[in-house]
Parts: structure tokens; C-alpha cells; sequence
């Protein structure tokens, strides 16, 4: 298990959405009009066991762990919420990714046929740039690291990598599984599957591939979403509920879960908006921003502590 940079372009398959021969077997090359592009360093993930993914199917009432004795289980610190601002946002946005860097707002949307990535001013959140994902990809989470953005498919097993700043596709590489969140440390990727389990790769050094279960009062944790590295932890939304998951990357235990219900008011609530889905901390005030597919707002909160 391990992460190397290949030395060629990369690019989708004409099947892109259809089963492939063993993804760890092979690279694509690139179309023409990239084959000129200047070749860069592009990570790959090779030889990793099947991972078990969730799919998307009903929704669950709260966080969803899976059945059995808990096991090292941890007190869990239980937090609600206070709203500190919010501002407009777009409600075109199915958001799947959520990242604030070098003073823009990255967003990913997804759904087939209209997946995008937007990039914002911010906070002014005047748009900037829209650049449209090929049709056959449904946009997942993204994350930036140096001159770079990763950009996760759903079932497609492809991780698109673009340019900064101009966000020109220049590769891809495979992944062993479905792309749900991504975030990063550093040089260290970390991305979700919809399971119970976070990987990570460090891309600088071109290591191994390590997974770590995530666990709640020591049971499974399935169902993990979109990421945000916050202050030493990753937060991860909870797919289909109003939970965000506080994770020690360390031991994959989960310290504290926020709740978020209420915080779309109803009456902004329109027939085709969805769940909660977003998290991004602003670099430089430290603030923490939430979101959700097709919400009107993005929300400045802080945490309250519930436990007792």
C-alpha cells in the first residue's frame, strides 16, 4: 500500500462509469490536448484492500454505527451550536466539498451532468471562477494542497487533479474505492469512502497508504462524509444527519459530536434542499464555516458544550 507519482498525464476512461480491470493495474493515458501539457507530480493510489462502502440509500434518524460490543469506548463531549454570521450563498451548489485557501472559497457540486467546482471571493463570496467536471463524474470532496486540487468521485474510482490557479485538469489518479470527503494536514491527504473508515497518504513523501477505522463509544462509525482538519482533529459530517463527528487522527476515536439541528430554518427550506454537507475553517480568523447541498447560507458558528 502505497503512493507513487507517475511520470505521464492521466485521463478518463472512455467507460469511466462502467467496471474497470483491477484499478491498481493500470493508468490511462491522457487525451491529445493534454498529452502537451507540462508533465507534473501526480499521486496514485496502489494495492489496497477492498474497502467496504456505504451507499446511498435511506436516510438515518443520527449517526449510524454498526452493531456489536463497544469496545475502548470514550467519554464523548456532546456540543450544540450558536450562530456567529452567515452570508448569502449560492443555492446551485450540491456541496460535496468545502475549502477555504488563500482568501477563496472552493466548492465542489455534485450530481452527473452537473458537477462543478466554484471558487469565491471571501468572504465577499463574489464568484469567480466555474469550472463545469466532465458529465461522467459525480463531484465529490476536494481539499488543496500546495498548487494542487484533488477532487474525489463518487463511484466513478478516479481522483481528479487540477492547477492553481487557473484549476486546468492536468491528470488523475485512481482510487480503490468511492470518493466521498477530503482534507488534508500538510502534505497529508486524508479522504472517506462513506464507511467507517479515513484514509491518508503523504503525497510529498510518496508513502504508504494507511486506513483507520473511526469509532464512537467504541462501535463503528459508518456513513463518514465531507472533512475539515480543525485545530488537530478532522471533523466529518455524518451523511444524512445534522451530526458532525470530532476525530483524533491518531486513534480514529471520536471525541465529541456536534449537533446541528435547526440550523437551516424551515422556511428556507425549498423541495430540492438536502442535508448537511460542508465544513471549512477560515485560516486566518480561525472561524468555522458549515454549509449544505442546495442550502441559501453559509454559516459562521461556534460550539456550545451540551454534556452534563
Amino acid at each position: 500500500m502505497s503512493i507513487f507519482q507517475p511520470s505521464v498525464n492521466l485521463a478518463l476512461s472512455r467507460r469511466v462509469s462502467q467496471r474497470r480491470r483491477p484499478w491498481w493495474r493500470h493508468f490511462i493515458s491522457y487525451r491529445t490536448a493534454y498529452r502537451a501539457a507540462r508533465l507534473i507530480a501526480l499521486i496514485g493510489i496502489c494495492a489496497l484492500s477492498p474497502v467496504t462502502n456505504a451507499a446511498e440509500t435511506a436516510p438515518a434518524k443520527g449517526p449510524s454505527t454498526s452493531e456489536g460490543d463497544a469496545v475502548n469506548a470514550v467519554e464523548v463531549e456532546h456540543y450544540g451550536y450558536s450562530v456567529v454570521s452567515r452570508l448569502r450563498f449560492d443555492r446551485n451548489n450540491f456541496t460535496q466539498g468545502l475549502e477555504i485557501h488563500d482568501g477563496r472559497l472552493y466548492v465542489s457540486s455534485g450530481l452527473y451532468g452537473q458537477s462543478v467546482i466554484r471558487v469565491y471571493a471571501f468572504p465577499s463570496l463574489e464568484l469567480i471562477q466555474s469550472v463545469p467536471v466532465d458529465p461522467r463524474i459525480f463531484a465529490e470532496g476536494l481539499t488543496v494542497i500546495g498548487d494542487r486540487l484533488f477532487l474525489l468521485s463518487w463511484r466513478e474510482r478516479v481522483m481528479l487533479v487540477y492547477a492553481l490557479p487557473n484549476l486546468s485538469l492536468i491528470g488523475q489518479s485512481p482510487l480503490p474505492g468511492q470518493g466521498w470527503g477530503a482534507t488534508h494536514q500538510g502534505s497529508m491527504l486524508w479522504f472517506s469512502d462513506g464507511s467507517d473508515r479515513l484514509y491518508s497518504a503523504d503525497i510529498a513523501a510518496g508513502g504508504k497508504l494507511s486506513a483507520l477505522s473511526v469509532t464512537l463509544d467504541g462501535k463503528p462509525l459508518r456513513n463518514l462524509n465531507e472533512l475539515e482538519w480543525v485545530n488537530g482533529e478532522i471533523w466529518a459530517n455524518v451523511w444524512q444527519t445534522d451530526s458532525i463527528a470530532r476525530i483524533d487522527p491518531e486513534t480514529g476515536t471520536v471525541t465529541g459530536m456536534i449537533d446541528l439541528t435547526g440550523l437551516l430554518a424551515e422556511e428556507d427550506r425549498l423541495r430540492d434542499t438536502d442535508v448537511l454537507n460542508g465544513i471549512a475553517v477560515d485560516p486566518v480568523t480561525g472561524g468555522i464555516w458549515v454549509t449544505g447541498k442546495r442550502w441559501p447560507w453559509l454559516y459562521e458558528i461556534a460550539l456550545e458544550s451540551t454534556t452534563r
